[in-house]
């Protein structure tokens, strides 16, 4: 059984959240998100709280039921206080910086990387090693993240690369003589 699906999603105010067929709308201050609701799974919507329930008592039924919940919560928190992820560089000459809606990056390659930010993710950056990406949307935020760190991932001998801030990178001792 679901631990995380038995507790309701609270509501905050200013956030609005509808149910159009087998699609939940939430809409908040920062954005509008979209969710297909899945079979094997209710969503009940009241003035204060959205409550999921599994439909039968299958394993799939029951995977769905605290995953849904934990989307609708992601949304629900995203379109009224919103998400942020922080990267940071790590090496000699490596660099970033917004221009409009496009990141560019030094990462020691012969060429400067441009990477255009898609619609619902910002970045800043506080110093030419540090960016912070900000979002509604948990998913995209995470995958616009996960491909800047791709483009340099961080190695383990010299800890060279893009990381995210809380990460710790795993060192390997070099060649000993």
């Amino acid at each position: 059984m679901s631990r995380i699906g038995k507790h309701p999603v609270q509501i905050p105010a200013g956030t609005t959240v509808a149910k159009e067929n087998d699609v939940l709308v939430v809409k908040g201050k920062l954005g509008e998100l979209k969710i297909q609701i899945p079979e094997g799974v209710s969503v009940d919507v009241n003035a204060t709280e959205v409550v999921v329930k599994p439909l039968s008592e299958s394993k799939q039924s029951r995977m769905r039921w605290g995953t849904m919940r934990a989307r609708i919560n992601n949304m629900v928190l995203g379109v009224s206080e919103g998400f942020t992820r922080k990267l940071e560089l790590i090496g000699v000459g490596y660099k970033a910086q917004v221009q409009g809606k496009t990141l560019k990056l030094s990462l020691g390659y012969s060429h400067d990387i441009d990477y255009k930010l898609p619609e619902g993710v910002t970045a800043t950056c506080s110093a030419p090693t540090a960016i912070e990406l900000k979002g509604f949307d948990k998913q995209l935020l995470g995958q616009v993240a996960s491909e800047i760190r791709s483009f340099r991932a961080p190695e383990p001998y010299k800890g060279k690369g893009v990381k995210y801030v809380e990460e710790t990178i795993n060192r390997k001792v070099g060649k000993k003589k």
